[in-house]
This record gives structure tokens, sequence and C-alpha cells, in this order.
């Protein structure tokens, strides 16, 4: 876990990598989880019978399931101090660039691309987020992530 005793300490890290989360297994369970949540049933995703004579040889993750841990590697591995607030602005960028396999294990690198100021004292922070699946060398997602965050009031 990397800690930030304030937003504004954010600054002095433009540029490097803040943290490297930890694993997180993909399950079956989950991806199908997440097919019910958003109606997508593909059979790549949930139908292993099928999935295992296709392309990958299993089912695969959903890619909006992989960006959708995003959240759970944030809290998992950063937190700034003294924060009212943080609210999800958008992603830039978003590319999936190889298959997350059911049983991968999956982190996250997250790098600080910039710190504007906005209303409020808050800051916009846009990171860098490589989803890694272990054993490989190829990242699976790739995003620049959004967020507006707030100090809370002195």
């Amino acid at each position: 876990m990397r800690v930030f005793a304030h937003l504004n300490d954010l600054k002095a890290h433009i540029g490097q990598e803040l943290v490297v989360s930890d694993w997180v297994t993909i399950d079956q369970d989950r991806i199908d989880a997440f097919a019910h949540a958003t109606g997508d049933h593909q059979w790549i995703h949930v139908e292993p019978e099928r999935a295992a004579e296709g392309p990958f040889g299993a089912t695969i993750a959903h890619g909006f399931l992989t960006l959708s841990l995003l959240p759970l590697f944030l809290d998992q591995c950063l937190r700034i101090e003294k924060l009212a607030m943080s609210i999800n602005y958008g992603l830039n960028k978003v590319r999936f660039t190889s298959p997350v396999p059911v049983g991968s294990r999956i982190r996250v690198r997250l790098s600080l691309i910039g710190c504007e100021p906005i209303e409020a004292g808050g800051q916009q922070i846009e990171m860098q987020v490589v989803f890694e699946r272990e054993g490989t060398d190829k990242p699976v997602c790739i995003a620049n992530s959004l967020t507006r965050r707030y100090p809370q009031p002195d």
C-alpha cells in the first residue's frame, strides 16, 4: 500500500510509477457474475466446454471485467489521507491488448501522468494503468484513468 499524507503530495511523483498491486485471480464465478450483471453472455466468456474448443482453449474474461477491477486495485494499493471524496471522471486510450483466460492472475501498475487543479481545492489525477497477467510479458489492458479527488476541508 502506497500512502500519501495529502493530495498535493502526489505532484512530486508525476512521471513515476507509484505502485504495483497484489495479484487477483480471475475465476469462472467472477466471469459469470460479470456476464449476469452486464448481459454479455458471449460463449467465449460463459461456456467452458465450447470455449475449450475455441481460439484460447478456455473461457476468457470480458475486457470490461478486467477494466472494472480498477477500483479494487486502487483501494488495495493506494491511499491518500485527508481525502473527502474521489470521483471517476473517465478513461482515455483504453486498449485490451491480450486475453485473460479463466484462472489467470492479474495485477496493475499505476504511474502518475498528471495532476491538474480543479474547483474546491481538488485535483484531477491522470494515471496510466497497466494490467498485467502473471506469466506473460504482454499487458492485457492499458488505460489512462482520470479521477477527481477532493481534500477534506481544514
